[in-house]
């Protein structure tokens, strides 16, 4: 899939880009040049790197790897649609003497091993949304000294030639696989990076360097450096002694690279700061860099601190006076006339930029189970007989029979029938007709006690809109309902569509006095996984959307026993917390989490702080004119 270099916002951010490149930029197109030249380099990583600025990092990367004055080609996308049948083989068609003849050749991943030139440039614009089979497939090229491709028809084995460049937010690198991001030797944290032109960027590097890089990508490659054992305990100084194997091994290549550019034949202590200082490492701001260009007695660089990462324009801002919260204390009150007091630990729930290159091992909450497995399937028979039954049609086999229908089909002819018994020929054969199964669901969480005085159909219209036109399944899950069975629990029901009689009832029930919607949220988790499970690959896509104020007053273990015994305090919001941290683990490939903030007072951050949790976005619930108002007593103005 190519992708144009520049093109929309890219463009326009092109003819923006400042004049002369900052310290960040100039690390990161010495990185790009050195995983060029080293084929143990072949993964590039920038994490928090803006989403505008993917196409043209990969445009100064493949000008690196193609040389100055040559056509670069285009490089291939890789995403969440990414499949094994589109990563390894390509069909062909070709003309023969006696008709259209049809073979596989080489995907693009490994179409040019073996061949001269350029290799090509795999482009991952997210990381954390990234197929399974993209992800494996990163796993066994990256790094790797051969690789062995079967398919039926085809047989391939030779050493990987592409270079990969992947993009991935800090905040996100605790779900991935510890396989799959130690496959990425080159690592940078990319917040703040302000990009100029690529000719500029790339006029920074001495031009012996570029030359080296289009030589060694071609597969020509000068010796490289020898690492001295100074330069290898360097290394575990400044990755610690609890590092992984294959981060010092990283450092020590990177090390190596720069010794070779810099023309010398040994690596010391000094190229191994230099490349802790390349990766931005935080315990490494006294390493003296090597100025590329000057040789051993090259002057010191400051090193540039990473700049904070950009906030995410999807979540909508928080007020002022909220970025310093605490805790309710055990036992107190939730619902007071007093003074808000901020649950979460960031404002706005916008995700926090890490300037490390690993931040996985700072990442907060669990991670995706089995990150590299496909997803288990449960599967009773093939697709057509599963769905509702919805009609029957007259067949000639015995599969999937409707033996109500079948019997009273025999029924029918039986006076006529020659035999003195009941019998059953082919021609009374029946079988289901089933309706087929949704491959999206919408997952929609009402807290009816957040309502008070707005409506919420404009917030969650284009929700609606979405699951009606994609023919959606509809799962509803209603909380602090006036007319619920059993106030301390959630209320469950499945439809086909949104367009059930249920659903838009649901959508004007009356509040009540209790809120579990500790229990709502993991009843909501519960909902996903069992459908991503019963349907397997079938279901491509999913919506949680969750309507609530945040201020849950039933803990989850009044939910689950039916009793509460004593004051409850905060303990509904924290088991609301716990609940939407497991939702978070999940593939985020496939599922999507909004928020539609009801902007009620006291604890008004509430929403945020569980947007942050579940890893989704907040849409704005109440008007901007009615926010200065709540059905509660609790009115105040509300800064956007």
């Amino acid at each position: 899939m190519p992708i144009d270099p520049l093109s929309g916002p890219d463009r326009r951010a092109a003819n923006a880009a400042p004049e002369e490149p900052d310290g960040l930029a100039r690390r990161l197109v010495r990185a790009l040049v050195c995983a060029a030249v080293d084929r143990a380099l072949p993964g590039v990583l920038l994490f928090d790197l803006e989403p505008e600025l993917i196409a043209r990092v990969a445009q100064v990367f493949t000008q690196i790897l193609t040389g100055p004055g040559k056509q670069a080609a285009a490089p291939v996308v890789l995403g969440a649609a990414s499949r094994d049948e589109d990563l390894w083989t390509q069909p062909e068609l070709s003309q023969a003497p006696d008709g259209i003849s049809f073979r596989l050749r080489l995907g693009p991943l490994i179409q040019a091993d073996g061949l001269t030139g350029p290799p090509p440039l795999i482009v991952v614009p997210d990381l954390t949304r990234l197929s399974v089979a993209g992800m494996r497939a990163a796993v066994q090229l990256l790094g790797a000294d051969v690789a062995v491709v079967e398919q039926a028809g085809l047989r391939h084995r030779d050493r990987p030639r592409a270079r990969w460049l992947a993009a991935c937010p800090s905040a996100d690198a605790g779900r991935l696989s510890a396989h799959l991001l130690d496959r990425f030797a080159i690592r940078l944290p990319a917040a703040g990076l302000r990009l100029p032109p690529a000719d500029r960027l790339l006029d920074t590097v001495p031009p012996a360097w570029l030359t080296a890089a289009a030589v060694a990508a071609s597969g020509r490659g000068a010796p490289a450096a020898t690492v001295t054992d100074e330069a290898i305990v360097r290394v575990r100084e400044l990755l610690g002694p609890d590092t992984s194997v294959r981060r010092e091994l990283a450092l020590a290549r990177l090390a190596r690279t720069l010794a070779t550019l810099h023309g010398e034949r040994r690596a010391t202590a000094r190229h191994s700061d230099e490349a802790a200082w390349l990766m931005g490492l935080q315990n490494s701001a006294a390493a003296q860099p090597v100025e590329p260009g000057s040789g051993p007695t090259g002057s010191p660089q400051p090193t540039p601190r990473p700049g904070p990462g950009p906030e995410d324009s999807l979540i909508a801002p928080s007020r002022a006076g909220q970025d310093e919260r605490r805790r309710p204390a055990p036992g107190r009150p939730l619902l007071e006339t007093e003074p808000a007091e901020g649950i979460g630990s960031d404002s706005g729930g916008g995700p926090a930029a890490l300037a490390t290159p690993y931040p996985e091992d700072e990442a907060e909450g669990p991670g995706d189970f089995a990150p590299l497995r496909s997803p288990w399937q449960r599967t009773a028979g093939p697709a057509s007989t599963r769905g509702v039954v919805v009609g029957t049609r007259r067949v000639r086999d015995l599969h999937d029979l409707a033996f109500v229908r079948t019997a009273r089909e025999a029924a029918v002819h039986q006076r006529v029938r020659p035999f003195g018994r009941f019998t059953i020929l082919s021609d009374d054969l029946h079988r289901n007709v089933r309706a087929g199964t949704a491959e999206r669901l919408l997952v929609l969480v009402l807290d009816h006690t957040c309502r008070g005085d707005w409506d919420w159909q404009d917030a969650l219209t284009p929700f609606l809109q979405w699951a009606y036109t994609e023919r959606a399944a509809a799962h509803l899950i209603e909380v602090g309902s006036a007319e619920a069975a059993d106030e301390l629990r959630a209320e469950v029901f499945v439809a086909r569509g949104v367009n059930h009689r249920r659903v838009l009832a649901a959508l004007y029930r009356p509040p009540g006095r209790a809120t579990p919607l500790a229990h709502g949220i993991e009843q909501a988790g519960l909902a996903l996984r069992q459908a991503f499970q019963q349907h397997g690959n079938g279901l491509v896509e999913a919506w949680m959307v969750v309507v609530t104020d945040g201020r849950g007053n039933v803990p989850l273990r009044a939910s689950h026993t039916g009793q509460i015994g004593g004051p409850v305090g905060a303990e509904g919001i924290e088991d609301t917390f716990k609940a939407a941290a497991h939702v978070s683990a999940m593939d985020r490939t496939r599922v999507h989490v909004a928020v539609v903030d009801a902007a009620r007072q006291p604890y008004g951050d509430l929403p945020f702080a569980l947007a942050e949790t579940l890893g989704g976005t907040v849409i704005e619930g109440r008007s901007a004119e009615r926010r200065g108002t709540d059905g509660d007593g609790g009115g105040g103005t509300r800064d956007r």
